[in-house]
């Protein structure tokens, strides 16, 4: 049975990134801590930490470091269900990594039930929704909201719905910079604003519009929705904000479509443990639940259920196969 000092300790070095901020974390010395991490890679016969700057765990750690994180969810939860109304017990922490254009929309509504019940100490981690599932394969997160569709090992992936995307601007900038529409030239000559460099989605874009790529345009990045939603509405540029977040803007007459004809549908998906605590499992029914009120349906997944001798198809839930398995189709991940 592993130790559990020991496991917190390899935790938090991790968490930490460093031996020395863990060591204070944890107030032992930075020997200790350098021991214990040692006497528990000994227990196992494998190396768990990348003794680099900054300090991370090797691909075996990442399993590890996901044990200890259900491991502290689980004892929070037993905690709070033995004394669920003194609640004397600190709340649970725990992290979710979730795309910034959901923060901006439907994802509060999540937020403030989590939140509100005291039960949970969140850290929300914002990045672009293409590159989430990285922070739920080294274990940083419990589950996060991805474009992909494929789980990895030992996870599951649901469909939660297509957030709708299309390219805005003010009145003045679509007359001023494409009176004739969204052509190439235009397209060369006017400022898209962007998110960050991560983000795919107007190339994505103009490639569906013009059936090709266009990368040589000029550039704004405002990473934060909020900024880039104000960006286009001050006249600065051109660009895809979510429809919902727009609408307010477009009825106002703020705001237009430059392209009615072209519009972006980005499946999102939940990924999360394939064994998941009590306390993780009642977070991804939450947000499973709130995401499929709030969004469309996806075109490309069915919603409903897989039936047992069914031929292999896109559903919302898919389960990662077992390295050396056999075969299946399975649903290609969003570009």
């Amino acid at each position: 049975m592993l130790d559990r000092d020991h496991l917190e300790t390899f935790a938090t070095v991790v968490e930490q990134q460093s031996f020395d901020r863990a060591a204070s974390v944890l107030n032992i010395t930075r020997g200790a801590v350098s021991q214990r991490i040692k006497a528990l890679e000994e227990s196992l016969s494998i190396i768990l930490v990348k003794r680099e700057r900054p300090v991370a765990a090797t691909q075996a750690g990442e399993v590890l470091l996901r044990h200890v994180k259900a491991l502290r969810i689980l004892e929070g939860s037993a905690l709070q269900e033995l004394s669920p109304t003194a609640r004397p017990h600190a709340p649970v922490a725990l992290a979710i990594a979730v795309n910034a254009d959901s923060l901006a929309t439907w994802f509060p509504e999540v937020l403030r039930e989590l939140l509100l019940s005291q039960l949970v100490a969140l850290e929300v981690i914002a990045d672009d929704q293409d590159h989430t599932s990285a922070l739920l394969a080294r274990g940083d997160v419990i589950g996060c909201i991805s474009t992909s569709a494929k789980p990895a090992d030992g996870f599951f992936a649901e469909c939660l719905g297509a957030m709708e995307y299309r390219c805005y601007a003010t009145p003045a900038f679509a007359a001023t910079h494409f009176p004739g529409g969204l052509t190439v030239p235009a397209v060369l000559s006017a400022p898209a604003v962007l998110f960050n460099r991560k983000d795919s989605l107007h190339d994505d874009f103009l490639k569906r519009h013009f059936g090709f790529a266009v990368e040589r345009y000029a550039r704004h990045y405002l990473p934060s929705p909020v900024a880039l939603l104000e960006g286009v509405a001050m006249g600065a540029g051109y660009g895809l904000i979510p429809s919902w977040q727009a609408r307010p803007l477009v009825d106002a007459g703020q705001l237009v479509d430059v392209c009615p004809s072209v519009l972006e549908m980005v499946d999102l998906f939940w990924h999360h443990w394939d064994l998941e605590p009590p306390m993780a499992s009642d977070i991804t029914a939450l947000i499973v639940k709130v995401a499929r009120r709030s969004l469309e349906p996806s075109a490309r997944f069915d919603p409903s259920p897989m039936q047992a001798g069914e031929p292999a198809r896109p559903t919302p839930v898919h389960k990662a196969k077992p390295k050396g398995s056999g075969s299946g189709q399975e649903a290609s991940e969003h570009q």
